[in-house]
C-alpha cells in the first residue's frame, strides 16, 4: 500500500454471529460484497472520509470512517439473536435477526 491510499475492511467473522442471513456491504454508494458468515472484504481506498453501508434486508447501519494515508481500518458486521428470534424462527421458520457494524481497530465514529 502506498502512502496516499487507505484500506477499509468489513468483517463478519464474530463468533457471537448467528450465522442466517446475508450482510449486504456498500462502500461510497457502491456495493462490493454479500457476506456470509466467516467471510471479509477488503479495498485500497483514497484517504479521507469513506461511508459503509450494511444491511441484512431487515436492518440497515451505516458508519462513516476517516482514514489518514496509510491507515488500515476495520468494522465489524453482525448478525444477532434478539429478544424472541429464536421462539419466532420456530413458530413461523422466519424471525428477526439484528444487526450491528462496530469500528474495532481504533477510533470510535463520530
Amino acid at each position: 500500500m502506498s502512502d496516499d491510499s487507505a484500506t477499509i475492511t468489513i468483517t463478519r467473522t464474530a463468533p457471537e454471529d448467528i450465522g442466517l442471513r446475508e450482510i449486504f456491504v456498500s462502500l461510497d454508494g457502491e456495493s462490493i460484497a454479500i457476506l456470509e458468515h466467516g467471510q471479509s472484504v477488503t479495498r485500497t481506498v483514497r484517504p479521507g472520509a469513506h461511508e459503509v453501508r450494511v444491511h441484512n434486508t431487515l436492518f440497515r447501519k451505516h458508519q462513516t470512517v476517516d482514514l489518514s494515508p496509510g491507515e488500515h481500518a476495520t468494522l465489524m458486521t453482525i448478525n444477532r439473536a434478539g429478544r424472541g428470534t429464536y421462539s419466532v424462527l420456530a413458530f413461523l421458520g422466519a424471525g428477526p435477526v439484528y444487526l450491528s457494524l462496530n469500528r474495532i481497530d481504533g477510533p470510535t465514529p463520530r
